[in-house]
């Protein structure tokens, strides 16, 4: 095994380093990347091994990536089984995305013993530190130049924004912010006018001149408001629910086929703790609003106007009457499910649990209600990337996220799953579980992309 291994990456040293080859050579050399990682990061874990994954120009080595049948108890999540895990910082986890192709096949072959692992602990993690610098060159010499090439942005973005440029990252992703540097504070400063101008016209006026259907609707985000992310106190300062009041009602009133629907409130979340970093350091639970001038916090609710805006443009029907795009999305994500893991999508069905009943406050909120907040910015950073693929990229995102747990659900009868995954167990979790949804979710979908006749309405 050992002697392949070097063999392996004696071939990869020569394709990238053969100038005919740059292109391909550099999906491989960061397919390559990913498949370290995503191993490392599973050293130690015993499971039964359902899926392959392997450079279609490679043979088989039997080292398995990944299983939708990973258990793990709740007391296990965020509690990683090694030293390994205990040292590395979740936050240079970033698996970079890679570009090729990549085949199934089954396998029983189970993962290094957890001392294999501890030897190799060092080297992965100074692995991940070199990588992490090395990104954040290429972010600085993206966003250096006086366009920026979004393709480019995107590719970066998709395993990981580091904080401080995440701001200006997704204000480029959604288009909210020109490419060309030159015209976009202009462009911003316009921008942010505009939205001040329509919070005057529309949310600065007397009961008197709103219809009865608008009264309602400015009532049910008042009453909204307070709900939204209940777990984290700054969203609890009145200033903060009250700029959260204006922009959801501002955009009602300016998208009327849809209107305000609840779960619209967790999608402005993101983008407020994003722009508000700017200005506020420290954890988010610390920050106050109220150390804030006026004009700061009037720029930073414009801009979560606009990249809200941006966001739901793309995915509208998720939110008009019968909200038929989500629907459409379930049905997806249930034959995704049926297609990957068999026995499980048998026994919800058997049970009689619809997909509709869970997985649609997942697609509602994007998974904001689900896992911890500190974690919902990194997992944007790859939603923002998607761009308008990430509808359906969604569905594998939450294939992979639903099977992380398949094994527990397949001894759960109905009442015990509808109550289990109403309060799935990830409290704990940390940068590790997260990218690990978010590998699995990459490799199913370049595994059926190519067929997209298997998630066929």
């Amino acid at each position: 095994m050992k002697s392949n291994n070097s063999h392996s990456k004696e071939e990869d040293l020569k394709q990238e380093t053969s100038p005919t080859n740059s292109h391909t050579t550099t999906l491989d050399s960061r397919f390559n990347q990913t498949l370290r990682n995503v191993q490392g990061l599973l050293k130690g874990r015993s499971f039964p091994g359902k899926v392959l994954i392997t450079r279609r120009s490679d043979p088989t080595d039997g080292t398995i990536l990944g299983s939708p049948g990973v258990s793990r108890s709740p007391s296990e999540i965020g509690s990683p089984s090694s030293q390994h895990m205990d040292d590395h910082d979740p936050n240079e986890d970033a698996i970079d995305k890679p570009n090729t192709s990549t085949i199934v096949s089954k396998s029983k072959t189970s993962m290094s013993s957890s001392e294999d692992m501890s030897k190799e602990a060092p080297r992965f993690v100074m692995g991940a530190r070199a990588t992490d610098t090395a990104r954040l060159m290429k972010f600085t010499k993206v966003l250096g130049g006086t366009t920026v090439i979004l393709d480019k942005l995107r590719e970066l973005a998709w395993s990981g924004v580091p904080p401080y440029l995440r701001p200006n990252v997704w204000r480029l992703l959604l288009g909210y912010a020109p490419p060309n540097s030159d015209r976009r504070e202009g462009v911003l400063r316009r921008k942010r006018t505009e939205y001040f101008d329509c919070v005057a016209q529309y949310y600065d006026v007397s009961d008197n001149e709103r219809t009865d259907e608008e009264i309602n609707m400015l009532r049910q985000i008042a009453v909204d408001c307070p709900r939204t992310v209940p777990d984290v106190t700054f969203f609890q300062q009145a200033e903060v629910q009250k700029s959260l009041e204006r922009i959801l009602y501002t955009w009602a009133i300016r998208h009327p086929a849809s209107g305000y629907v609840q779960g619209i409130n967790d999608l402005a979340t993101p983008f407020l703790v994003v722009f508000l970093s700017e200005h506020l350091e420290g954890s988010v639970d610390s920050w106050s609003i109220a150390d804030l001038d006026p004009e700061n916090i009037s720029n930073v609710e414009a801009d979560c106007y606009w990249c809200l805006s941006k966001l739901l443009d793309g995915m509208q029907d998720h939110y008009t009457f019968a909200q038929p795009g989500i629907q459409r999305l379930v049905f997806k994500l249930k034959e995704l499910v049926r297609r990957i893991d068999e026995p499980i999508a048998r026994h919800i069905d058997e049970q009689g649990l619809e997909f509709l009943q869970f997985a649609f406050r997942w697609f509602n909120c994007l998974l904001i209600r689900e896992i911890p907040f500190h974690l919902v910015t990194r997992l944007w950073d790859t939603y923002l990337a998607e761009g308008d693929a990430l509808p359906d990229f969604l569905v594998y995102i939450f294939a992979s996220f639903l099977l992380t747990w398949s094994d527990k659900l397949l001894k759960l009868d109905f009442q015990e799953m509808v109550m289990f995954l109403q309060h799935l167990p990830t409290n704990n979790w940390s940068h590790q579980e997260l990218e690990m949804v978010l590998s699995r979710a990459f490799m199913w979908h370049t595994m059926f992309d190519s067929c997209p006749s298997h998630l066929a309405t």
